[in-house]
């Protein structure tokens, strides 16, 4: 029976398992995926989960729950050696081991792209993950409450209802607008912050956002949002941001308590690196557009595949520069659909289909009843683009279980508001315990 190694059990990983179990008879192979965390994270609710807007246990979707027949070792792939059909796993506190396979799918994703601008590694946070998600989400609540109590005007107050976003693609736009429209709900329970203290702003290099919508579209969002208190500086750089102090390359300078990154993503560089599978000048595994590994001469790389953020893979389309498709969540997904009838059809000895999705849309979530839609000419933003948004990605979100969870917490939103609790010394469980376990105990008279 053989063996496939899907490295990653993100989206596309998630999907490609999925499906085989599908379309495999019981018995045609076996199946095991390999990722560190036990859930597939859908990236795209996770501006909503900043703001408060779904739970983060409703954006992720388990592994072992709804993967029925397929095997789950968390843990990570540190190399794999394709020359001779191995990966080496290494568990959490555990010993390397060697897991031979017959063919392997990287699905390993994307990370975020950062630049050696001093003090981002240190005071700012990515948004690829549920687990930076929620940060951001208790951060700003935090925030709120750390200012409440001190004196209007004072230094700590203003940069602790700064907010700075570093990037302007559909990830930190959406992060702005949901962000803003959470302090803005924050604002009815702290009577004491007025809404001008509260500053939100986006640094962007190039000279327009959302480069997947047309610019007249990109220029209503721009004006929607400085309506709302958000604004866009394009044609601008991070040069510095060393104790959280935002510094521009245009000369202004703004302290913030929250900075978020999302100036783009590359491949996940600890499994590309650690492989011997060809990639290109991106850094990317090169793929024909059948999700078959090739190498630079386009000669197939024999029982190798991939898919998602981590593959460059041919876009038959023609719609885009680069003739690769782009990083995101839509490719990723029917990438990995197509993937799994292929293999399943090279196993029985029949051909594969080329990969081809021509984009029939974009839909953007910019704060609660604020969106951005366009397909085509056609463009809508406002409350009818939001509604477009969350019915998209609603039916989107993977698995019967989810999408109920996901739309049942809209409902409560609607009826209940949402919930802004912040709970950060999550993080710290073990603080209040250490706080008076090391106390030493009063002595007896």
């Amino acid at each position: 029976m053989p063996k496939i190694l899907i490295v990653g059990g993100g989206y596309a990983g998630f999907y490609t398992a999925w499906k085989l179990e599908k379309h495999l008879r019981r018995g045609e192979a076996e199946v095991v995926v390999v990722d560190p965390l036990p859930y597939m994270t859908y990236l795209p609710f996770l501006p909503e989960v900043a703001s408060g807007n779904i739970e983060p246990r409703h954006a992720v979707v388990s592994l072992r729950r709804h993967l029925k027949r397929t095997r789950v070792i968390n843990a990570r792939v540190t190399n794999i050696d394709h020359a001779n059909k191995t990966a080496t796993i290494s568990p959490e506190g555990g010993e390397d081991w060697q897991y031979d396979y017959d063919q392997i799918v990287v699905t390993a994703g994307s990370v975020s792209r950062t630049f050696p601008i001093a003090g981002i590694a240190d005071n700012a946070i990515g948004l690829k993950s549920i687990e930076e998600a929620v940060a951001a989400r208790d951060t700003l609540v935090r925030n709120f409450e750390r200012a409440a109590s001190l004196p209007v005007g004072s230094e700590l107050r203003k940069r602790l209802l700064t907010v700075i976003v570093v990037g302007g693609g559909f990830a930190g736009i959406e992060t702005l607008g949901e962000l803003r429209s959470a302090a803005n709900a924050l604002l009815g329970q702290f009577p004491d912050i007025s809404y001008d203290e509260t500053q939100f702003h986006l640094i962007e290099a190039m000279g327009r956002i959302m480069p997947e919508v047309s610019l007249p579209t990109s220029e209503k969002v721009l004006k929607d949002l400085a309506q709302r208190g958000a604004y866009v500086h394009l044609d601008t750089q991070v040069a510095d941001a060393t104790d959280g102090i935002v510094k521009t390359n245009t000369g202004e300078e703004y302290p913030s308590g929250l900075i978020i990154w999302t100036a783009g993503v590359m491949a996940n560089p600890k499994v590309v690196n650690g492989s011997d599978l060809p990639r290109e000048q991106r850094g990317r595994i090169t793929t024909q557009a059948d999700l078959r590994v090739v190498d630079a001469e386009g000669n197939l790389v024999e029982g190798a595949w991939a898919a998602g953020d981590v593959a460059a893979v041919p876009d038959k389309t023609g719609g885009l520069p680069d003739g690769t498709c782009v990083p995101n969540a839509q490719h990723a997904v029917r990438q990995a659909k197509q993937l799994a009838k292929n293999m399943v059809a090279v196993i029985r000895g029949e051909d594969p289909v080329d990969y081809y999705h021509k984009n029939l849309g974009a839909v953007a979530g910019l704060g609660l009843y604020h969106g951005a839609f366009q397909s085509g000419k056609f463009a809508l933003t406002g409350f009818f683009a939001w509604l477009a948004h969350r019915g998209y990605h609603g039916l989107a979100m993977p698995t019967w279980e989810r999408k109920w969870r996901v739309i049942w917490g809209w409902v409560h939103n609607f009826f209940l508001g949402r919930d802004q609790v912040q709970i950060s010394k999550v993080q710290e469980p073990r603080a209040f315990f250490e706080e008076y376990a090391s106390r030493p105990k009063p002595k007896a008279d």
